[in-house]
């Protein structure tokens, strides 16, 4: 069986470089996590109009925050969904 021998500091480089991947990673999946649902939400009222004109859509993206996951701190923009509809019961 082949083993890769490496020294402390070789060890702790790799170690930071596999970090970085993990972290870039679970940022995609959260970014991708993120703009699927609102695609779907948009999709499922997309038949609801006024006017003429869909009362939900999109809206850009909201500041950028940084969350902690189990990866590690990573920074996400979460898209944002203007939603005009009136909530008649509240």
């Amino acid at each position: 069986m082949l083993r890769v021998v490496t020294d402390d500091d070789a060890r702790a480089e790799m170690h930071g470089a596999l970090d970085e991947i993990v972290l870039g990673g679970a940022r995609r999946m959260l970014a991708a996590a993120l703009e699927a649902q609102a695609d779907g939400y948009i999709a499922r009222l997309a038949s609801e109009l006024e006017w003429g004109r869909r009362l939900v859509g999109r809206n850009g993206h909201a500041e950028p925050r940084t969350i902690t996951t189990a990866a590690g701190r990573i920074e996400v923009t979460a898209p944002r969904v203007n939603d005009k509809r009136v909530d008649e019961d509240g």
